[in-house]
C-alpha cells in the first residue's frame, strides 16, 4: 500500500454521493416547517459522506483514507435509516423514499467495493 491520493472530483464514489445529498436536500425542503428541525440530522449525514470521501482522499496512506470511506459509510447507514423513519411517519411519499433508499443503498455497495480495492 504505497503512498496514494486520489481526486476526489473524479471518484464516482463522491460524485454519486454529492447527487444524493443533492436529493436529500430537495426532499427535506418539503418536510413540514416543525419536522425540518428534527431530522436536521438526516441533512448532516447527506453532507458528510461526500465531504469524508474528499476529506480522506487528501491521505497519503490507503488505511486513513479506508477509515474516512468506513465513516462515510456509516453516514450512509444513519441516511437509510432516517429515510425510513421519515417514509413511516409520511413526511416522504413512498415512492420517493423508495428511491432514495435505493440509491443510498447502491452508494453503501459502491463505497464497500471501493474499499476492497484499496486493500488489495
Amino acid at each position: 500500500m504505497g503512498k496514494m491520493k486520489h481526486n476526489f472530483r473524479e471518484l464516482k464514489i463522491w460524485q454519486e454521493s454529492m447527487n444524493l445529498a443533492q436529493e436529500v436536500f430537495l426532499q427535506v425542503k418539503s418536510f413540514p416547517a416543525e419536522e425540518k428541525f428534527g431530522l436536521s440530522q438526516l441533512k448532516r449525514a447527506a453532507i458528510s459522506v461526500p465531504s469524508k470521501i474528499a476529506e480522506g482522499s487528501a491521505r497519503v496512506s490507503g488505511k486513513h483514507f479506508i477509515q474516512y470511506l468506513e465513516t462515510s459509510l456509516g453516514s450512509l447507514f444513519e441516511i437509510e435509516t432516517q429515510l425510513l423513519l421519515a417514509r413511516q411517519m409520511d413526511l416522504l411519499e413512498a415512492d420517493d423514499a423508495e428511491i432514495l433508499i435505493n440509491k443510498t443503498q447502491e452508494l453503501q455497495k459502491m463505497i464497500a467495493g471501493f474499499i476492497k480495492t484499496i486493500h488489495d
